[in-house]
C-alpha cells in the first residue's frame, strides 16, 4: 500500500447539496459521452445508497443503470488513495435481465479492496447468460460512468474472478493498451483456457455422465445431443438435476448408504473426468443449464463442441466407456463466434497478476498455465507474474492475500519494479495482522500444463487459442461472435 499519498476525502452532501450535485454530475455524465448515443449521454447519475455493512461508516456508495441496462454499484471510501478497482464478476448468472442485486452484492464481497482505500466499480451485465465481450463492455462502461461523475482516478485496476477473469482479461486485450484508461489487472481464480477450451471437461462430463446414468434424457423422454447440454424447450430444474445425479450415484449420501452401482457410477465418472466429488453438481449444473445457453441462446443451436478422438480412461471398463460414449464433431462456425467472443490472444500491454488457489475445484489450477502459455506465445509474458495459494476454494480466497495482490499490482504500476511471486508471499504477513484471514502462498509452485488435466482436441496443444491475427481477420465477418 502506498501509505506516503495523501488520502483524497469524499465528504457526505445533505439533500439540497446532493440536488445541486446530481445536477451537475448530469451535466458531466453528457459532456463525458460526447458523441455516444443519445441514450447513453441522458444515462441519469449514480444514486447514494446505503453501503453493505461491512462498509458501513467506511465509505459513500451508490448505485444506478447504465445506458444498455446494466446496474451497477459504485464505493467511495471516506479516506480515498485516489485509485480505482473495476471490478468483473464471474458466472454467468442466466437470468434475462441484468440483477440489481448482483452488483450490490459483488461490492460487499470485495469490500475488502475499498477498506484498502480503493475506490471500487462493478456491473451487473445488461444481461444473464454467456457474452464475454458483452461482459467486457459493461465493465468499460462502469469505468467511464465512475469517470464521468467522479474524475480520473489516478490509477485504475481491473479485477475478474473466476469468468470474470476471462472477462477482466478480454478487458486488457480490447481496452488496456499502454498509455490506455487500465494501469494493470488483477486476476483471480481466473477461468483463462478461454470459452473454446476452457470447457472441455465438462463436455467429457456430459456425455460421461450420460453414459453411467442413462437419465438426462431419460430413455422415455425426449432425445436430444448432448452438446446441448439441454433440450431448449425442457423444464428440469436444478432440483430435478440434484435428484437424478443422487439417483445414479448418491452423491448425497454418507458412502455407506450408497448402492453398489451407484458407488461404482460415481467413482468412474470422477476417475474419469477429475471432477472432484464436492463440485460435481455445480459442474454438471454448467455442462446442462450454462451449455443450453451458449448453444441454443447465443450460437443459434450450432455446436461449438468437440469430443472426437478423445480416449477415456480411468473407469472399470476403458473400452466399453469408449465404445458407448456419445460422440460429436463441432460445427467450425459456431466455434469460430466463441473463440472470438472469449479466447485470450495474449496481446497484454499492461501489468496483469494472477493469483490462484492450487487445489482450486472449479476454475482447475491449470488454466494459470494457458493464461502463461498464451502470453507466451503472443510474446508478452514479461507482463504478466502469478501466484499460487495452497487453499481449496474458488470464490473466496483470504482477504489478507487480496489485499496483498492489490498492493503489489499498484507498487509494480506506481514503481515500475516486477515483483515475484517470493516478495508477494513474504509481503502478506503486513496485510494479515489486519485482516487475520491467513497467508497461504507457494511461491516455488507451477502449475502442470493444461493438457495434463484436460484432454486436448486434435490442434488444442498451442496457446494462444486465438491469435491476434485470426481475431483480426475474424473481427470483418458480420455478425461473428456472441451477440449482446
Amino acid at each position: 500500500m502506498d501509505r506516503s499519498r495523501t488520502p483524497v476525502r469524499v465528504r457526505r452532501a445533505s439533500r439540497s447539496r446532493r440536488t445541486g450535485l446530481l445536477a451537475s454530475l448530469a451535466a458531466a455524465l453528457t459532456a463525458a459521452f460526447a458523441g455516444a448515443p443519445p441514450a447513453q449521454a441522458a444515462t441519469p447519475p449514480p444514486a447514494a445508497v446505503s453501503c453493505p455493512a461491512e462498509l458501513d461508516g467506511k465509505a459513500t456508495c451508490y448505485t444506478g443503470q447504465d445506458a444498455d441496462g446494466a446496474y451497477y454499484a459504485i464505493a467511495v471510501p471516506e479516506r480515498w488513495n485516489g485509485s480505482l478497482v473495476v471490478h468483473a464478476h464471474g458466472g454467468p448468472d442466466l437470468g434475462t435481465g441484468s440483477d440489481p442485486a448482483r452488483s450490490v452484492d459483488d461490492l460487499a464481497r470485495w469490500s475488502v479492496m475499498v477498506k484498502e482505500g480503493y475506490a471500487w466499480a462493478g456491473s451487473s451485465y445488461r444481461r444473464g447468460g454467456y457474452g464475454t465481450r458483452m461482459a467486457a463492455a459493461d465493465t468499460e462502461n462502469v469505468r467511464r460512468l465512475f469517470v464521468a461523475n467522479f474524475g480520473k482516478p489516478r490509477r485504475t485496476y481491473v479485477h475478474g474472478q473466476s469468468w470474470g477473469g476471462d472477462v477482466a482479461a478480454k478487458v486488457v486485450e480490447v481496452y488496456g493498451r499502454r498509455g490506455g484508461p487500465y494501469d494493470g489487472a488483477l486476476l483471480t481464480s481466473g477461468v483463462l483456457g478461454g470459452g473454446s477450451r476452457g470447457y472441455d471437461y465438462r463436455v467429457d462430463l456430459r456425455v460421461v455422465y450420460q453414459y453411467y446414468c442413462h437419465n438426462m434424457p431419460r430413455p422415455t423422454e425426449p432425445q436430444y445431443p448432448l452438446w446441448q447440454g439441454l433440450r431448449a424447450d425442457s423444464t428440469l430444474t436444478t432440483a430435478g438435476l440434484r435428484a437424478r445425479l443422487q439417483a445414479c450415484t448418491g452423491y448425497a449420501s454418507a458412502p455407506q448408504e450408497r448402492t453398489a452401482l451407484q458407488q461404482r457410477n460415481l467413482h468412474d465418472i470422477l476417475a474419469v473426468t477429475g471432477v472432484p466429488e464436492r463440485t460435481l453438481e455445480s459442474h454438471l449444473r454448467f455442462a446442462v443449464f450454462t451449455f443450453r445457453d451458449i448453444v441454443h441462446d447465443r450460437l443459434g443451436d450450432r455446436d461449438p463442441f468437440s469430443n472426437e478422438g478423445v480416449w477415456y480412461s480411468g473407469s472399470h471398463d476403458d473400452k466399453a466407456l469408449n465404445a458407448g460414449v456419445e460422440r460429436f464433431a463441432a460445427d467450425p462456425t459456431a466455434v469460430r463466434d466463441l473463440s472470438y467472443d472469449s479466447d485470450l490472444t495474449g496481446k497484454v500491454s499492461i501489468p496483469v497478476l494472477t493469483m490462484h488457489a492450487i487445489d482450486d475445484p472449479t476454475a482447475f489450477v491449470e488454466h494459470e498455465a494457458a493464461y502463461r502459455a498464451t502470453l507466451r506465445g503472443a510474446g508478452r509474458d514479461r507482463y504478466l507474474v502469478q501466484t499460487f495459494t495452497h487453499e481449496s476454494e474458488h470464490s473466496s480466497l483470504s482477504d489478507a492475500e487480496y489485499a496483498d495482490s492489490i498492493a503489489a499490482l499498484d507498487g509494480w504500476v506506481r514503481t515500475g519494479k516486477k515483483p515475484t511471486p517470493r516478495t508477494i508471499a513474504d509481503s502478506c504477513a503486513a496485510f494479515d495482522r489486519i485482516y487475520a484471514t491467513g497467508c497461504f502462498y507457494d511461491p516455488d509452485f507451477h502449475p502442470a500444463s493444461y493438457a495434463s488435466r484436460v484432454r486436448p482436441r486434435p490442434g488444442g496443444l498451442s496457446w494462444p487459442a486465438m491469435t491476434a491475427a485470426q481475431e483480426k481477420r475474424w473481427s470483418r465477418i458480420a455478425g461473428v461472435g456472441i451477440a449482446p
